[in-house]
């Protein structure tokens, strides 16, 4: 299982490195999209519908997807095209700002209109920020680097040192202890990136702190938010499309969450 791990994370890093630096933005997009779809597919499997309906959802999901894209990159004037895509970020940082913690709290169950609503806030801002994000992909890969550093140092450190239980209703393995090494992971990364990368000038003073603060913790929070809809849904993994880690929601989960807000100071 480890090894099938490590074989997966190292050629899915690879891909979307590659991807991500080498191809044009329409091909980008459309690499985002088999994402989006498997990603949908999961998503409406953990709120209990059958493959017809499953299907049905990752249609509407891609045909609104690239709708808005569309009309983010066809608009008549470049500040109508920018206000639409900063509308659909700021609605998906409402969510995972204020209703997510609430949700987490309460313990909220998908049910068919609320999940479907809910699955399109959480999965298409993500898509379209990781899509309009490609132009620096530079910028973008620092971003990503938060999220994966993040999670990598929050399991190391919760699994060494893990005491205080961060949600054990929703998923007990993650600890305090886990946040508190992630932080420290970042803001090491942050000194880091600010010093030796002078030509992003998002990623240093209180604007850089901005970032990469709140994208460590809405990774966090989109992390427990997967967490609590297979918990609900009775499963352990949101998929098996990927040997050794489960689903596609499972390896992107903090991605979700963090990436609307990341696009929406960046996106300037």
């Amino acid at each position: 299982m480890l090894i099938a791990r490590l074989i997966t994370a190292a050629v899915l890093l690879a891909a979307c490195i590659g991807a991500m630096f080498l191809l044009p933005p329409t091909w980008w997009s459309v690499l985002l999209l088999a994402i989006l779809l498997a990603a949908g597919y999961e998503w409406s499997g953990l709120a209990g519908r059958g493959p017809g309906a499953r299907w049905a959802y990752c249609i509407v999901l891609a045909a609104t997807a690239m709708a808005i894209l569309w009309v983010v990159e066809s608009a008549a004037d470049a500040a109508t095209g920018k206000r639409v895509e900063h509308t659909i970020y700021a609605a998906a940082c409402v969510f995972w700002v204020l209703v997510a913690p609430v949700w987490l709290a309460r313990g909220w169950r998908l049910k068919a209109a609320l999940a479907a609503v809910a699955g399109w806030i959480v999965l298409v801002p993500a898509w379209l920020a990781l899509a309009r994000l490609q132009a620096d992909p530079l910028q973008l890969l620092l971003v990503l680097g938060i999220v994966w550093l993040a999670d990598t140092a929050a399991y190391a450190s919760g699994r060494a040192w893990g005491r205080h239980k961060l949600a054990p209703r929703v998923s007990p393995g993650k600890t305090w202890e886990g946040v508190a090494g992630a932080a420290a992971a970042v803001a090491v990364y942050y000194v880091t990136v600010s010093a030796f990368a002078p030509g992003q000038p998002w990623a240093s003073g209180r604007a850089g702190m901005l970032v990469f603060a709140g994208v460590t913790v809405l990774s966090i929070v989109g992390d427990l938010f997967e967490s609590l809809m297979k918990r609900q849904a009775g499963v352990k993994d949101s998929g098996s499309l990927l040997p050794g880690h489960g689903g596609v929601l499972d390896r992107i989960d903090g991605l979700l969450a963090a990436l609307p807000f990341a696009a929406l100071l960046l996106r300037q």
